[in-house]
């Protein structure tokens, strides 16, 4: 009995090859999200990945915009409402 690896499409660069356990219902929702778009689940998974990395970049980017803003207690920000009328 002969195993064959799945051929992955190489189009940018080179890949590195990784075992990822999911569990079945997962696995099915993968499989038949993967046939009815016509990409490979390793396609679907990389573009998940890529998307999850990109919302935590852009986080972390806004983390750091704010990085060099004075820090205020409560105290003091409910008392400056106070004085200027807001409350």
């Amino acid at each position: 009995m002969e195993l064959r690896r799945q051929n992955v499409m190489k189009k940018n660069g080179k890949y590195t090859r990784a075992t990822v356990y999911f569990l079945p219902e997962i696995h099915k929702a993968l499989r038949l999200r993967s046939a009815e778009s016509g990409t490979s689940i390793s396609q679907i998974v990389n573009e998940a990945v890529r998307q999850s990395l990109a919302d935590e970049a852009a986080d972390l980017d806004s983390f750091l915009l704010h990085d060099e803003e004075e820090n205020v207690s409560f105290e003091t920000f409910i008392c400056g409402l106070r004085r200027r009328g807001r409350i």
